[in-house]
């Protein structure tokens, strides 16, 4: 089963590689015209009511496969406000090549008459609530009416995010939705039928820029919390810069008082939280696990940390006692295994530490997506293992990221991850949060790669993140 704005990302991802939505269309409108086929013999009068989305344009390619009837296109709406320009080419083939087409400008205006068969394609998989005019009163005569309903996708009405059916839903006798069922399908007293159009396996496999289409119901009001620093300095400043530049409202770094100054010398916008000591220590994590509660949260823990044993002892009780949304990077990742903990942790390791949690250590982990997904299901948490070809799982799902170019392999890129990560765990779930950031972070990288003929710094990747993002919200 598949949710309406899953599918989007899945039909971006297939565009991505090579199969674009014009040519999913053309599948989706010939398996709604077989289906017609199937529920009246040729000569039968068939009304497609189609709205001004994709959904319609379905339906319009549709009426190409359906001659044989007797046949009218009914468009709620002006011509001149259909939403995509393949709905719209779709819309100006019926008219060139002089099918019976109208649209209905008005609501009072629309009379069904009493066709055979009507075609249901409204609304699609992005819309939810009661139906609205004109939708409203076609809606109305389509039930009212003794035609069969062939619906597209799913009933215009049924919400394809929560399987909720409006009280004024189209009531369909077929379905015909495409490349998986939709929420709420199963519980209607309609033939549903899953047609096959042609999307890649790889589509839902490889994280693509599809996926860049969950950041556009993002609230933008993140706290990150880096809990790192001590050896290193550079680790935990480079993920709260990240975790600002991928949307965090505030950034913050709890680090040693003897590093605390370095840190804030990289960047004005962090707020570096010293504490004593020159290292983590478990008399802080109280204090540490307090404040970020209290503030809600979402927790960076590794970057720059170190191995001494009392700060090992410290991220054990940190992630143990933590509830929130938490990254494990770096210095602790390996006490993960050792700890049960409620908080939803994404682990960020690299081939060697990979190794270290039960992985394989290889670069190039592509083939090696079933260990992975081992790891993940063995720590019952999100991994997400950087790679030439980075796999991310949660033991159950499990996506490859190609985007990426050597020029990652600097230092400090791992941190810069976490960091993207983090912000993104205040709306995503951990799986999607962790594919996207992967995604974000190659294309961060790739950008400054076709403009570069030299490397690259972790400090550039930070910089180019806005970009990214702004890119995906167009």
């Amino acid at each position: 089963m598949i949710t309406g704005s899953e599918m989007a990302v899945v039909d971006e991802n297939a565009a991505a590689l090579g199969v674009p939505r014009k040519q999913l269309m053309e599948s989706s409108g010939n398996a709604v015209a077989r289906a017609v086929k199937g529920v009246a013999d040729p000569g039968a009068s068939v009304t497609v009511v189609a709205g001004r989305g994709n959904n319609g344009g379905d339906a319009l390619v549709a009426a190409r496969f359906l001659d044989e009837y007797d046949l009218r296109v009914c468009l709620l709406g002006r011509a001149e406000t259909i939403t995509t320009a393949i709905s719209r080419e779709n819309w100006d083939a019926l008219q060139r090549a002089d099918y019976e087409t109208e649209a209905v400008r008005d609501a009072s205006a629309f009379d069904l008459g009493d066709p055979d068969v009507v075609v249901d394609a409204m609304l699609g998989t992005g819309i939810s609530g009661a139906l609205r005019e004109p939708a409203a009163t076609a809606a109305e005569a389509t039930n009212d009416s003794d035609a069969t309903v062939v619906s597209v996708d799913v009933p215009s009405g049924l919400d394809a995010e929560s399987g909720e059916l409006a009280g004024n839903a189209v009531e369909a006798d077929r379905v015909v939705t495409f490349h998986d069922a939709k929420p709420g399908l199963a519980d209607l007293d309609a033939e549903v039928t899953v047609a096959d159009i042609g999307i890649p396996a790889a589509a839902e496999r490889v994280v693509e820029r599809g996926d860049l289409l969950r950041l556009r119901a993002r609230q933008r009001d993140a706290r990150a919390f880096v809990v790192g620093g001590g050896p290193y300095t550079g680790a935990p400043a480079l993920s709260a810069q990240a975790a600002l530049a991928a949307g965090a409202e505030l950034s913050f770094v709890a680090a040693p008082e003897t590093v605390a100054d370095e840190i804030q010398g990289y960047a004005p916008d962090l707020i570096v939280q010293p504490y004593g000591g020159d290292h983590l220590t478990p008399d802080q994590v109280d204090d540490l696990v307090e404040t970020a509660t209290d503030h809600d949260d979402v927790v960076v823990i590794g970057p720059g940390l170190g191995t001494h044993e009392e700060t090992l002892e410290a991220a054990r009780r940190f992630l143990t006692d933590f509830e929130g949304p938490v990254v494990a990077d770096a210095d602790a990742l390996s006490v993960v295994p050792e700890v049960d903990t409620d908080a939803d942790v994404v682990c960020t390791p690299n081939s060697a530490e990979l190794a270290e949690l039960g992985g394989p250590e290889v670069d190039d982990l592509a083939d090696e997506t079933e260990a992975v997904a081992a790891v993940a299901d063995e720590l019952g948490h999100v991994v997400l293992a950087k790679g030439t070809v980075d796999v991310i799982s949660d033991g159950d799902r499990t996506r490859i990221n190609r985007a990426g170019n050597p020029g990652l392999a600097v230092g400090g890129t791992g941190d810069v991850l976490s960091g993207i990560v983090a912000t993104l765990l205040d709306d995503l779930d951990p799986f999607d949060a962790a594919c996207v950031a992967a995604h974000v972070t190659g294309r961060a990288g790739d950008a400054l790669y076709d403009d570069r003929d030299r490397g690259y710094l972790a400090s550039d990747v930070v910089e180019a993140i806005p970009q990214v993002l702004a890119d995906a919200r167009e």
